[in-house]
């Protein structure tokens, strides 16, 4: 049955509230979330209103004033806010949050509870006495169930639709607990509304009892298709295991089809494992619709192809089943760059933002022309993973102890959970704490220039560097990183950019000084016939690995002064992305890997570095510009 979404009409009454939505406080932090409300980001025991559950709840509140049925409402607004609700508990919001004298319905309802109210004193003997066995055919009922209980052990047969796990706690009294998630990550993965998830970080965390786990509440549901992939079959093996001790319990008669490698529950829910080794296998997966989908170790794939074309398989025809898409992995492995750049950096951990665009940070939205125009396509979260959330692994500290053996960067990754290192990285000793600083004004005398790699199909990188006249450290204050940009574009864009800047000089992609066909002028001669004054990177044989150790000589700090040889503002997010993650050449040379492609970044910060910069000096004086290596194309017009 499909509710219609339509309940705000201009006919209706209007969105009034008799008490106002204010933020609370609780108790402690595993106090059941009021229903509307959020965590605070600061405070984590004060609760404030949630603007995205707001605008359905009030149009909700609209619906029962017009009339609607409360128990269809209900079920509405929890498919539209991803978090159940019952009947009874919107009708206690109504009644608290709306005034008679604005909900004719309301005002009828209160109406008929007194025309039922009992009058005479017989009245009152007969209500009293209606009451009494009410109240004793509930005991009745209890004492049975509690007699059920004591001959045959009851089982629980899902994981709570309403995330409230305290609550349920409390309902497991004679009952024998299959799951109870740890306090802490593992509840808040499982209670997460945001589309898509990342649970990551140490080893040991909960991550893959959270992951099999957090599907189970969908079992009851005869519409629910779930896939859960792991990189290889053998990788998945553990994983199938564990859900063979889980699943037959939670659902008895749950039964495991090997051959087709998927979960059949007695609803007529399926649920696959199975695996994604390489790009193409996602084809195997074409013209099928999933309610859920989830990755373990998602840094195991080197690309994000597999995650972004497996979203195009997440849909469903029910209305009260929500969509989702979740994934584990620790630090590290082939994909931690992108990985990294889609959950770890657009936000702070724990913090829900709206999708972003990995290569350009833009975050995603409704185009222009579009009915919701504007309007985030949806939303993300990162979970941080900790060893010390897992009690079963802490205890004792054997398994604490083994991580703590490994060698620096494998302890980082997997006991500290650190996004900021990753396997194989060409600049290990990038360090966000040391080469990054808060942005700050620059004196006007510091000498200051640019560097530049351009590329329209990719993308084109431009940094701005300052020269601290103190100990010569490179300060890179500024950065543009922008595609399909032509000369053209890209010199109007860098004007603008460093207007009222004086800047000394400019290096650029030597590739940029190539001819086009016979007659027509290079991108480097458009873009200095507009203003954009460039001269030619080092392109000399040897040129990369030069370039690449004196990026490592710049990074050191100074053992007596505590200073590095350069420093990023933070606002440079692509380069201070990039450089953790740039992986070394496998061959064993002195270079990054080859096959990497987001070097833009990195490659337009190593012509700048090489290109001899220094503070400016009374000797400087009297010696000229250097005279350009490279003939114009036009000699009339110089360019």
């Amino acid at each position: 049955m499909v509710y219609s979404s339509c309940l705000l009409n201009k006919q209706m009454a209007k969105t009034t509230l008799n008490k106002p939505w204010e933020d609370r406080t609780r108790k402690n932090d595993r106090q059941k979330m009021p229903y509307g409300y959020r965590a605070d980001e600061v405070d984590p025991l004060r609760v404030v209103p949630n603007e995205d559950m707001l605008p359905f709840i009030y149009e909700a509140l609209d619906g029962l004033d017009a009339g609607h049925s409360t128990r269809k409402t209900a079920e509405w607004l929890s498919m539209k806010t991803g978090v159940k609700l019952s009947h009874q508990g919107l009708s206690n919001i109504w009644k608290r949050n709306r005034s008679p004298k604005d909900s004719p319905v309301l005002k009828e309802l209160n109406r008929r509870k007194r025309a039922r109210k009992p009058k005479t004193p017989e009245d009152k003997i007969l209500a009293a006495a209606k009451r009494k066995r009410a109240d004793a055919k509930r005991l009745v009922t209890i004492a049975e169930k509690k007699l059920a209980n004591l001959e045959e052990p009851a089982e629980i047969t899902s994981v709570s639709d309403t995330l409230d796990f305290n609550a349920a706690r409390q309902q497991t009294e004679n009952k024998e607990v299959i799951f109870e998630p740890n306090p802490g990550p593992q509840t808040d993965f499982l209670a997460a509304v945001e589309r898509e998830v990342l649970y990551g970080g140490s080893a040991g965390g909960g991550k893959s009892y959270g992951l099999l786990a957090d599907p189970a509440r969908y079992f009851a549901h005869p519409a629910f298709n779930g896939l859960l992939l792991r990189r290889t079959n053998d990788e998945l093996r553990e994983l199938v295991w564990k859900s063979q001790e889980l699943y037959p319990k939670m659902y008895p008669g749950a039964k495991w089809q090997e051959k087709k490698s998927q979960w059949v529950f007695p609803s007529g829910a399926k649920f696959w494992m199975t695996y994604l080794e390489r790009d193409q296998d996602v084809l195997r997966y074409q013209g099928q619709a999933f309610s859920y989908i989830a990755f373990d170790e998602l840094t195991q794939h080197a690309t994000p192809f597999a995650w972004d074309y497996m979203r195009s398989r997440l849909r469903t025809t029910a209305p009260d089943l929500p969509i989702f898409m979740r994934a584990t992995t620790n630090p590290g492995g082939p994909g931690h760059g992108w990985v990294k750049k889609m959950f770890i950096d657009p936000a702070p951990a724990n913090v829900a933002f709206g999708a972003t665009d990995i290569d350009t940070g833009v975050t995603l939205a409704y185009p222009e022309g579009h009915a919701q125009a504007g309007k985030l396509l949806f939303k993300r979260r990162f979970i941080p993973a900790n060893l010390h959330d897992n009690p079963y692994l802490v205890e004792g500290g054997q398994y604490e102890a083994n991580l703590l053996s490994l060698p620096e960067m494998q302890r980082r990754q997997l006991l500290e959970g650190d996004w900021n290192v990753a396997d194989g990285a060409a600049f290990s000793e990038f360090k966000q704490s040391v080469h990054v600083v808060e942005p700050y004004e620059i004196p006007k005398d510091w000498r200051r220039f640019r560097s530049c790699d351009y590329g329209y199909s990719s993308y084109s990188a431009v940094h701005w560097f300052a020269i601290d006249p103190s100990y010569e450290t490179l300060i890179v204050y500024r950065e543009l990183y922008v595609t399909k940009h032509t000369g053209r574009d890209l010199a109007r864009a860098v004007l603008e950019a460093e207007r009222g800047d004086s800047i000394s000089y400019g290096v650029l992609d030597s590739s940029c000084w190539h001819n086009r066909g016979q007659l027509g002028p290079s991108i480097a001669e458009e873009m200095i016939a507009m203003g954009c004054r460039w001269r030619p990177s080092d392109r000399t044989a040897g040129a990369r690995i030069a370039g690449k150790n004196r990026f490592h000589e710049v990074m050191k700090v100074d053992p007596i002064t505590g200073v590095p040889g350069m420093v990023f503002f933070n606002t440079c997010r692509q380069i201070i992305a990039d450089l953790p993650v740039i992986p070394s050449d496998p061959k064993g040379t002195d270079d990054i890997d080859p096959r990497y492609a987001s070097d833009h970044s990195y490659d337009s910060v190593r012509y700048g570095v090489m290109s001899r910069p220094r503070a400016f000096s009374p000797f400087d004086m009297g010696r000229g510009v250097p005279q350009q290596t490279w003939r114009p194309a036009d000699t009339t017009f110089g360019y």
